[in-house]
């Protein structure tokens, strides 16, 4: 009997979870939910086309979804903790949840959205009750887009655990794969007390005659205009021509605006730098998967 589908993994987990308020390591979910499931040894040991066990990715998505609708979080990597809302949820379904119930969580997702967001262009229910209608390859396509908003919003909750000094270092390594500073050791973290609002310097050339300045910020918030126009001060301080102003929240269309208008600095928002993360591999690893497409040329006669 195969693994079930992600969807029966929603409810053992979220029970799991009420028991252990103050979080738990996510193997140990994976594994109660297994149990309570049913699932046996042989079950346990059924791989998805990446390698991975089919238990453990079914209950990852399960909690993804969980995430979704704010009845878990993860306070921070490899731990999966119960909001409030999911503990008042599961207290309100003694006897079990409703199919229904269970559908509406599982199907909570639509290309494009992000925990906390609303849907925009068709409900999320439109978008799963079509998915049928689809062809192979446009459901191909949409899986790794939601593969890909599941990992964008997973690498801001981790952007937003780690300490301000290696999410300097972090910005740093995405910007040197995207190909600036001849080397690694080019780009330098020198944020601290007294950095001007500056955070890092990037050396484009050998000798250092030209440089880039970084300012790495983890916001909640959108980021003003008074905060860009005091990061170009610190260029101005700085003497510098250029400079990048990251975070992991936004801008607001003032500060867009005047980053606009001088020109010489670019704003990088958190859904940029998740995305950067993701094409440049920093922090995340990417997996192969061979699909066939018949090869016309070999069958021309």
């Amino acid at each position: 009997m195969p693994v079930p589908t992600y969807d029966k993994f929603i409810e053992p987990i979220l029970r799991f979870l009420a028991h252990q308020p103050g979080g738990v390591p996510a193997r140990d979910a994976h594994e109660a939910a297994a149990a309570a499931l049913g699932l046996s040894e042989e079950e346990r040991q059924e791989l998805i086309p990446t390698g991975q066990a089919a238990y453990k990715n079914r209950a990852g998505w399960a909690h993804d979804r969980l995430k979704r609708v704010g009845y878990s979080s993860s306070p921070k990597h490899g731990v999966w903790r119960i909001t409030p809302e999911g503990a008042a949820f599961i207290a309100a379904h003694p006897l079990g949840v409703k199919d229904e119930e269970i559908e509406r969580i599982a199907k909570s997702y639509t290309p494009g959205q992000s925990f906390g967001c609303e849907v925009k262009g068709g409900t999320a229910e439109t978008v799963a009750d079509e998915a049928p209608l689809l062809s192979p390859d446009d459901r191909l396509e949409g899986a790794l887009s939601e593969i890909q908003s599941a990992v964008r919003a997973e690498l801001l909750e981790l952007l937003l655990q780690v300490s301000p000094k290696y999410f300097e270092t972090v910005v740093l390594d995405v910007l040197h794969r995207l190909g600036y500073g001849a080397s690694r050791s080019d780009l330098q973290r020198v944020g601290g007390s007294g950095d001007g609002g500056i955070d890092g310097v990037i050396s484009l050339d050998r000798l250092g005659l030209e440089k880039v300045y970084v300012q790495a910020k983890r916001w909640k918030g959108t980021v003003g205009r008074p905060e860009i126009q005091g990061f170009y001060g610190a260029l101005a301080g700085q003497r510098a021509n250029k400079g990048v102003f990251i975070t992991t929240s936004g801008f607001t269309p003032q500060a867009i605006d005047f980053a606009r208008s001088v020109e010489r600095v670019v704003l990088i928002d958190g859904a940029m730098l998740a995305q950067f993360m993701i094409d440049c591999e920093v922090g995340v690893t990417s997996q192969q998967v061979r699909v066939p497409k018949i090869d016309s040329d070999y069958f021309d006669e």
